[in-house]
């Protein structure tokens, strides 16, 4: 196996802990020594065993190998030892890492493997490794703001529903499957009032993978005026629910919610809300709709992820996916960063950024 394919499999493996690991990045490691793998691993569970030494423990005999891992070892003393000298005292000898480490507290491995004789290099698949831990990385350089990702299904021709408001279910079980997938690598999720209203989703995870914390609900509702019979809402003592609504409607918030377990913020603007998410633990959020907020969302520059699931339909009129935003011309539009295109059954997820964090 040559150190690519080792990095392509140790991204495979480091993927296995979303939702899992948070707020720690995902991270996996082959072991490679005389072109064979020896050893693999990734980290599984937050709190456990970083990759590197899941690797080391999958490996009798790890003296002389390459470690080729998706983020540069930690240098640190957490809830677990540092890896990089844990690579030193299994006797690595070169360290293949597509991205460093920005975290201020964890990085620094690189040096340390460097200082004790082992050859270390940067970059081999740093897009994809960047797009991965796309959340932890952005949190770790910008901080203030949560990692926003927006997630719409539609038609071809891009409506979220027909021309009678019927959305369920423009996509098919796979699709569907996806979805709660990637819910439960999320800190929260969101919708707009006029989603809760007319859809009364309940936004939890269903399906095999079981997120270490379930995700936070949230309701963007600048009136205040949400109802007491939506789902979400009836089961606020059960699953974290915050309604998201401006300052002077708090009053109204406050009487029509009393009693219902929902936690109310009043804050006025979509920056100072998402800033104000941030504060409250919210490092990566993820908005299924509707149109008006997404719309919003982008045209604050506020979106950093857009996933799209395309249906093989055609509707011809409906309701759009967002909103009508100011005219950009084409020079001005700018480019967002594919990161990953697939089939999902019938459907097809297309996965762009608006730009990737790549750590020097």
């Amino acid at each position: 196996m040559t150190e690519l394919e080792a990095m392509d499999r140790a991204l495979e493996l480091a993927r296995k802990g979303w939702g899992r690991v948070s707020p720690n990045p995902m991270v996996g490691a082959v072991l490679l020594k005389d072109g064979r793998v020896v050893g693999e691993g990734y980290h599984a569970e937050f709190g456990g065993p970083h990759g590197e030494v899941a690797a080391l423990e999958s490996c009798s005999d790890p003296a002389g190998s390459t470690c080729v891992v998706t983020l540069e070892p930690c240098a640190h003393h957490g809830k677990t030892p540092p890896c990089a000298e844990a690579l030193i005292r299994a006797g690595v000898r070169r360290v293949v890492a597509a991205l460093r480490d920005p975290n201020p507290v964890a990085r620094g491995g690189a040096e340390v493997l460097r200082s004790a004789g082992v050859e270390v290099e940067f970059g081999l698949r740093a897009r994809e490794a960047a797009a991965l831990n796309a959340a932890f990385l952005w949190n770790c350089v910008r901080g203030a703001l949560p990692f926003v990702a927006l997630k719409v299904a539609t038609s071809l021709d891009g409506y979220l529903a027909d021309y009678q408001g019927r959305s369920q279910w423009i996509s098919g079980p796979e699709a569907r499957e996806f979805v709660h997938w990637l819910r439960a690598g999320f800190d929260a999720i969101a919708v707009g009032r006029r989603t809760a209203d007319s859809d009364d989703p309940l936004l939890t995870v269903r399906g095999d993978l079981v997120p270490r914390v379930a995700p936070r609900r949230i309701i963007f509702a600048r009136s205040g005026r949400v109802r007491r019979d939506l789902r979400m809402v009836q089961s606020a003592r059960e699953v974290p629910t915050w309604v998201v609504v401006g300052t002077a409607a708090l009053p109204v918030a406050e009487t029509e919610l009393k009693g219902t377990g929902v936690e109310i913020i009043g804050v006025d603007g979509l920056r100072a809300a998402l800033a104000e998410l941030r504060r409250r633990g919210v490092g990566s959020l993820l908005v299924e709709g509707g149109a008006t907020l997404a719309s919003a969302l982008l045209g604050e520059g506020l979106v950093d992820r857009l996933y799209w699931i395309q249906a093989p339909r055609w509707l011809g009129t409906g309701m759009p996916a967002f909103a009508p935003r100011e005219p950009v011309p084409l020079d001005d539009a700018g480019s967002w960063v594919v990161t990953e295109r697939r089939a999902l059954g019938e459907d097809t997820l297309l996965v762009v950024d608006r730009s990737l964090c790549l750590p020097e």
